[in-house]
């Protein structure tokens, strides 16, 4: 690819009125890792093929485990919970995804020789001490780089069931636990803060593994009973709401236009996006809902909106909006009146400070923001045309929702930008710029 693309023009009517997404990529990670732990060969169809699902893929092949990729699945032959092939001085490499090396040190819990995981250089910036202490407690070792990458992991064959409380939010280290309670005797119990349940839901619906949930109002209870062997498994993999959000709000914010996104993963847990622009007066439905396998798929409708209003969010949907949140900071710039959001200190966690490029970038286009106690922001929504200028996007550390959240802004509020590192989009959603031309838009 080019060092950076150019946007000069909004995008003005849709070529087309229907799209489809890429498949859901925290859905396409746990299909690869938990079938590596399956016995026998299973299957996933749609599956994303983006670096971080490679990178997941790569990894389990180091570990002994046959892979076959091709254009309409994936085929992964497990070789039961406890047989991944390990040997001395091997180093597994999570590239750019945080979810691949997180839930990839909780499958190596009974690893008998130290094996060394790396990661790019945005990811080695990344905290993985939120699932370092967890397994700790199982028994595991570990030597690690101050809580971040590299860090060296060395299993037992006594790991012990814990009782753990996750107090961030994070499905992440949530899943961690849970997949490191697969490779232990007895149950594990896990109290956890309100995040994706896509674990959960694969654990329940197509893996039979013994698993009590528990939702209560402000928490969830979760108990899994471990050393059970998993059975492979079969799985389509529907859209991804994140990939999709992007489009949602480029045509939320362009004149005249509606677009039918196909086929999207509308778990209640991942749709915190659509409830807050709902909120904000976004034209949103969902059609042809349907339960696979515990996940709620639909086609979503959206058509674009002139009024939209300012909107006051507390904290307790940020973990249901946290990969979509600068898409939401950048509609509230469109907002008449004062938008305000809190305690998002995790943004500066992901792939890079993603509060404060969303801020810098909301700057750059004269949007009146002020960033507040608590990692909070206040945002002064201006429905007036902003002044045509000059924009250049880049050092973010090749952060695709950077990246794409850029091109969006380009594209629904005009001006004449330049944003690098266009190659970021491999990290989820390789085909972006193809899709955004294949409706009109004109990118260089």
């Amino acid at each position: 690819m080019p060092k950076f693309i150019s946007i000069k023009k909004k995008i003005n009517n849709f070529k087309k009125n229907k799209i489809s997404v890429p498949g859901d990529k925290s859905l396409s990670i746990r299909f690869v890792l938990l079938s590596s732990l399956s016995s026998g060969k299973s299957t996933a169809y749609n599956l994303l093929k983006s670096d971080d699902v490679l990178s997941a893929i790569r990894n389990v092949k180091k570990l002994g485990i046959k892979v076959f990729l091709s254009k309409l699945k994936c085929e992964v032959y497990g070789k039961g919970l406890f047989n991944y092939k390990y040997r001395k001085n091997l180093v597994l490499d999570a590239g750019n995804s945080g979810t691949t090396a997180r839930l990839l040190c909780s499958a190596l819990i009974d690893a008998q020789y130290p094996i060394k995981i790396v990661g790019d250089r945005s990811l080695m910036k990344r905290d993985m001490s939120r699932i370092i202490k967890p397994l700790k407690l199982f028994g595991v070792k570990f030597k690690d780089n101050n809580g971040k990458l590299p860090i060296f992991i060395k299993g037992t064959k006594f790991t012990k069931p814990i009782n753990y409380t996750e107090n961030l939010g994070s499905a992440q280290c949530k899943s961690a636990v849970m997949i490191a309670a697969l490779k232990t005797l007895g149950t594990t119990k896990i109290k956890s803060l309100p995040s994706r349940n896509h674990t959960e839901l694969m654990f329940k619906n197509v893996l039979n593994v013994p698993i009590k949930l528990r939702y209560k109002k402000k928490y969830d209870l979760i108990e899994v009973k471990g050393k059970n062997e998993i059975q492979a498994f079969n799985y389509k993999i529907p859209g991804d709401i994140s990939s999709a959000a992007f489009f949602i709000v480029l045509t939320l914010l362009s004149k005249n236009s509606k677009l039918l996104l196909k086929n999207v993963n509308i778990n209640p847990s991942r749709i915190g996006i659509i409830k807050i622009l709902k909120r904000m007066g976004a034209k949103i439905k969902f059609l042809n809902k349907k339960n696979y396998k515990g996940e709620m798929i639909g086609d979503i409708f959206v058509k674009s909106t002139k009024n939209l209003k300012a909107i006051n969010l507390d904290s307790s949907q940020n973990s249901s909006v946290i990969d979509e949140f600068l898409l939401v900071f950048l509609v509230a710039s469109k907002c008449k009146g004062v938008s305000s959001f809190e305690k998002l200190s995790e943004l500066n966690k992901k792939e890079s400070k993603r509060l404060d490029w969303g801020i810098k970038i909301l700057k750059m286009m004269n949007v009146k923001v002020l960033k507040t106690k608590n990692n909070g922001i206040k945002i002064w929504g201006n429905n007036n045309s902003l002044p045509k200028k000059n924009y250049i996007i880049k050092n973010f550390l090749k952060d695709h929702r950077i990246f794409m959240l850029s091109a969006i802004a380009a594209l629904s509020f005009g001006g004449n930008w330049k944003i690098y590192d266009p190659d970021s989009i491999n990290t989820s959603f390789p085909g972006f710029i193809k899709t955004l031309n294949s409706l009109g838009a004109k990118i260089k």
